[in-house]
This record gives structure tokens, C-alpha cells and sequence, in this order.
């Protein structure tokens, strides 16, 4: 294999690897420019489920001094479908998806039927942005903000009938999102 060749191959791989991370979330992560315009989309393995995944962990939330239910997508796939293929959520439910480290997010509505607002929310657990995402849209809705950390989907209009905008701060059982252990959903040094 000449070097021309191995450069090429390695940098189709780094090309795969850099989209797999960032495509993602169903209301899905979105790379910004559209993954379609590398090239490589076509090459990529599916990242989400072809149906909607079976109920994610369940963790209590407290925004302000309303409280909610919210399913826990943290491994890939589950991050991937997200509310994918869904038919309904109920009122005070929602989902958290949980990233290892603060990014800029997009995320869009692929094969999501039920019109949700999502918060994008820091590594403090404070809300920074509050956005509506319409089913089946998959433009995708870039965050203002590279601290995002947490992403909580809910019915749409949610936050603004509960009083709820930027600036407020999420709260568990545990205390603070950065209290939570995810790989557990117990608080750190636990068993």
C-alpha cells in the first residue's frame, strides 16, 4: 500500500470516526455543515434503532418548582433514537440525553412524530436555551452556546406553560445534574 494510499485510507477513517461522533440524536446531534455534504454519510453505520426503543431509566427532575419524570438516554443508540418513532409523552414526562463533555449541539426531529421543546442546558445544570422542534423536521436547530451538556426533550410549549426559560436550574433527588452518577443513576460513591 503506497503512503498516498494510506493517507487516503486514514483519512476516510478519521472522516467516519469524526461524523459517528457527531451525528447523533433522535431528535438526533447533527453535525453543522449537514453530514450529507462529507460525503461519507452514505458509509456510516446506522446509529439509531429502526423502532421506538423500549423505556429508557427513569430519573426524577425538579426545573424550578415543577417536577418530572425523564427517561435517561446515555449510550450511543439510546442518545441516536431518542424519542424516535414515539406516538405520545405524557404531560410531565421528558427525556434527558446526558453527553460526556460540554459541545455545541444540534439536534433535529428524524422519525419523530410528537412536537417537542428541548433545553439545552450547561454542565451546572442551568438551563441556556429553550427551543420548539416540529415532527419530522430535520433541519437541524444548532445551539447558540458550546457549553451544552444535557439536552431535556418534553411536549412542546412545556417550558412556557410551566413558566420556565433560561437560566433556570435542573435539580434530582441527588442534588445538581453534575451529582448524578449516570452510569448508575445513583449518586457518586454509592453502591
Amino acid at each position: 500500500m503506497g503512503l498516498s494510499e494510506r493517507r487516503m485510507k486514514r483519512w476516510w477513517f478519521s472522516g467516519i470516526l469524526g461524523v459517528a461522533l457527531v451525528v447523533g440524536i433522535g431528535c438526533q446531534r447533527a453535525a453543522s455543515p449537514a453530514p450529507a455534504a462529507t460525503g461519507v454519510t452514505n458509509a456510516l453505520p446506522q446509529l439509531h434503532l429502526n423502532h421506538a426503543q423500549p423505556r429508557l431509566p427513569t430519573l426524577s427532575l425538579w426545573v424550578g418548582a415543577h417536577e418530572l419524570t425523564a427517561e435517561v438516554a446515555r449510550r450511543p443508540v439510546e442518545i441516536a433514537t431518542g424519542m424516535m418513532f414515539r406516538t405520545n409523552l405524557v404531560e410531565n414526562e421528558g427525556m434527558l440525553f446526558v453527553f460526556s463533555r460540554p459541545s455545541q449541539v444540534a439536534f433535529y426531529m428524524r422519525n419523530t412524530l410528537v412536537p417537542l421543546s428541548a433545553a439545552y442546558i450547561g454542565p451546572d445544570g442551568a438551563i441556556l436555551e429553550i427551543h420548539d422542534l416540529q415532527p419530522r423536521d430535520e433541519t437541524p436547530v444548532p445551539a447558540t452556546s458550546d457549553r451544552v451538556q444535557y439536552v431535556l426533550e418534553v411536549n412542546q410549549g412545556w417550558f412556557q406553560r410551566h413558566g420556565i426559560s433560561p437560566g433556570a436550574v435542573l435539580r434530582t433527588p441527588y442534588g445538581g445534574l453534575h451529582e448524578v452518577d449516570w452510569r448508575t443513576l445513583r449518586p457518586p460513591g454509592r453502591q
